[in-house]
């Protein structure tokens, strides 16, 4: 029988949210996860699956049994005349990448961080940019999913096409993900750009960009109108050093964590670092040539509170522009760099933020410099407020403070995914508070 540890606390990445499971589970194999199953329900105990505990949210914490599938994590199949390859869904997406490159294959699209697990980035709806392409989820073509009885369901197009549409972001809400079919395209080297311009011209040509770069995305500075364009597209030409040193970001974000602890006993600096990252970092022209995962992946060098929320797409321009004229209006609010906007094809996933709508990811964070924390609150509310004016949905896996009634208006699909939940998981085995706020 597999032993469970006690004793062991959990800690996401960004140290903002832990627990103290009852039990931590690592098994090594599918029975083993049955057995953990069939455990907890002979004495009523909730389970929670988690992955490397990246989301900035309490997500993945319970007071009952806490498993994680990093020992599950091999390369079940390759599929080379399909480009497909089948996966346990405790890999790290780090780990794939460098499966797929000695295979000449990648992913079509990829985030900012691959120390995540092939499970958890469905989970949640990770997502990176370019309207071509939808979430990540997107790319998987079936996967195995185990329910609270035990039970082992083949999902896919073909297969429980139902339950495919919901487990493709399931919350860990509806079993356990065992392993996941992706598809993949020929290995591919990026060509990045990057060029100065203001909130206003990025918005007046934003269909322009949309069409220009595959992988199009901006970052805006608040307190000012000052705005970075990055490009992305697939290109022949071999791997090549970055021609600034603007992309040796380290140094820099080093520096940023510095002043920005400093504007925590001093809060009117933080519009005049803002300028001064901008015009020190990234005002400046800047291109590299890059096999296209590490094209995609940055290093988060220090811990922050991040929300994300997707606006139809059609509302970028007036979601910005509300949020800029909201911190105009209140000096006294200061906002941390970058804003994020990134954009994403819309979908058929049921809890997707891009559900039958093309998309635009507006993500806004909060450093914590030194793990210090700073007053946030008020930024937040007025972000929320702005997007759900906007017909905005919450990236699950970030900070929100949206609740069932949120939900259900926000996704048409709201009700049939939370009937397969109920079907697959009648005693709410997987459920926890945050998904109870969610779901009742």
């Amino acid at each position: 029988m597999v032993q469970g540890t006690e004793g062991y606390r959990f800690q996401n990445w960004a140290s903002t949210y832990s627990c103290h499971p009852e039990l931590y589970f690592e098994p090594t194999s599918v029975e083993e996860v049955r057995q953990i199953l069939e455990l907890a329900k002979q004495r009523s105990k909730r389970v929670k699956i988690v992955g490397c505990g990246h989301s900035p949210s309490d997500i993945a914490c319970t007071d009952d049994y806490l498993i994680r599938l990093n020992k599950l994590n091999k390369l079940l199949q390759v599929d080379k005349k399909q480009q497909r390859v089948t996966v346990e869904a405790g890999m790290l997406l780090s780990h794939l990448n460098e499966e797929l490159a000695s295979l000449g294959l990648a992913l079509s699209n990829i985030g900012a961080v691959s120390d995540l697990t092939v499970g958890g980035v469905i989970g949640t709806g990770t997502h990176n940019t370019g309207i071509q392409h939808g979430i990540l989820a997107t790319q998987v073509e079936a996967l195995t999913l185990m329910t609270a009885a035990g039970e082992i369901l083949e999902c896919s197009d073909t297969m429980n096409p139902q339950v495919f549409q919901a487990a493709c972001l399931h919350l860990g809400s509806l079993g356990v993900v065992l392993n996941l079919t992706i598809q993949c395209v020929p290995a591919f080297h990026i060509h990045l750009q990057q060029f100065p311009q203001t909130l206003t011209e990025v918005l007046n040509d934003l269909d322009t960009h949309l069409k220009q770069s595959e992988y199009f995305r901006f970052f805006w500075f608040p307190h000012t109108d000052k705005v970075t364009v990055f490009y992305a597209d697939r290109t022949d030409k071999p791997v090549k050093a970055s021609s600034s040193w603007l992309w040796d970001y380290a140094i820099g974000y080093y520096l940023l964590e510095l002043l920005l602890w400093i504007s925590a006993f001093f809060p009117r600096l933080v519009p005049w670092i803002t300028q001064l990252f901008f015009w020190l970092i990234y005002s400046v022209k800047g291109e590299q040539v890059n096999r296209s995962d590490k094209a995609f992946n940055f290093e988060c060098l220090f811990k922050q509170h991040v929300s994300d929320w997707a606006v139809p797409i059609e509302q970028t321009g007036k979601a910005l522009g509300q949020l800029k004229e909201w911190l105009e209006r209140n000096p006294d609010v200061r906002a941390h760099f970058p804003v994020e906007v990134r954009f994403a094809r819309g979908d058929e996933i049921l809890l997707s933020p891009c559900y039958k709508q093309n998309s635009c990811f507006m993500n806004i964070i909060m450093y914590r410099p030194y793990g210090k924390e700073l007053p946030r609150e008020r930024y937040w509310a007025a972000y929320e407020q702005i997007m759900k004016r906007n017909g905005g949905r919450p990236h699950w896996a970030k900070a929100h403070s949206c609740v069932r009634q949120d939900f259900e208006k926000m996704y048409p699909a709201f009700h049939k995914f939370c009937s397969i939940r109920e079907q697959l998981d009648p005693s709410g085995m997987f459920l926890n508070n945050y998904l109870e706020k969610a779901f009742f």
